[in-house]
């Protein structure tokens, strides 16, 4: 028996319900002076203890209001479910930025259906159906439900999102990110000196849903980055993908961990052959 289509509407005020809650938490939970809880792939990849408290909300609220979903965040790891459907989060995105008191970290909550590969879903082969990119130092809040299109709410209300075709290369403000590994970075940092003199300048953010999310409210032009996690990107891409951003890897394939671009519809194939076959 073939299960009833989701309700993108209801699965979307879900995931903005939780976001904020955890929005809240981390917000007014953080200390003065944040403390390393642990690290990750390397000592610059840190967890802090609200990274765990954030999350144990999220999954148990989840599972308060969806039992019958699967969970896959980036602290506890994968918990299958029976639905069909996974919800993907990211506790805190940018957690060394929440670590130092820089105000660019965001709660991000995703939910994803996936019938190639329903034991773990596959950035490759899931589809996004609804989203949540919640900044509490901003009191900003971005969401999106598949074939709904995207919204940002803030102190001004909310409001749709609808991003431009972009600017031509050289005028374009692209954002990227670097990752953890000391030899990724070199590689990176090579593509950085090599897209620079081409663009109107780079933005280094370090919270990939919110560059995702800036992409759909042309704060920025275009963002790309290699080496991201399902968690990182899950909502933030449907947020800009509902905005009308083209979201692909480098090759023009689905987005992942070996590579991530989101840009304007025009800017999108300009930037992707600047890009080229680079280690972005």
């Amino acid at each position: 028996m073939s299960r009833p289509a989701p309700d993108v509407a209801q699965l979307r005020e879900i995931a903005v319900t939780v976001a904020l809650a955890a929005g809240e938490l981390i917000s007014a939970g953080r200390p003065n002076q944040v403390e390393v809880a642990a690290t990750k792939s390397s000592p610059t990849d840190v967890v802090t203890a609200m990274d765990t408290a954030s999350e144990q909300l999220l999954r148990t609220e989840l599972a308060r209001l969806r039992p019958e979903d699967a969970f896959l965040g980036e602290e506890g790891g994968y918990e299958p479910g029976r639905s069909g459907l996974t919800w993907v989060v990211d506790p805190i995105d940018g957690t060394v930025n929440y670590l130092y008191g820089l105000r660019a970290y965001a709660v991000s909550v995703a939910v994803v259906l996936d019938e190639e590969s329903p034991e773990r879903p596959d950035p490759a082969t899931w589809t996004v159906l609804a989203g949540a990119v919640v900044d509490p130092s901003q009191s900003e809040t971005w969401t999106a439900a598949r074939g709904l299109g995207a919204t940002l709410t803030d102190s001004r209300g909310t409001r749709r999102l609808t991003t431009s075709a972009g600017p031509r290369l050289g005028q374009a403000l692209v954002a990227t990110g670097f990752g953890y590994d000391a030899g990724r970075r070199a590689e990176q940092a090579a593509v950085v000196a090599r897209l620079l003199p081409r663009v109107r300048d780079l933005r280094r953010v370090g919270t990939a849903s919110l560059d995702l999310c800036s992409v759909a409210a042309g704060r920025v032009d275009a963002y790309y980055e290699r080496g991201l996690n399902p968690w990182d990107f899950a909502a933030g891409l449907l947020v800009a993908t509902e905005a009308g951003a083209a979201v692909t890897d480098f090759d023009g394939g689905p987005a992942g961990s070996h590579g991530l671009l989101a840009a304007g519809s025009d800017l999108h194939e300009h930037l992707r052959k600047a890009l080229g076959n680079d280690e972005a």
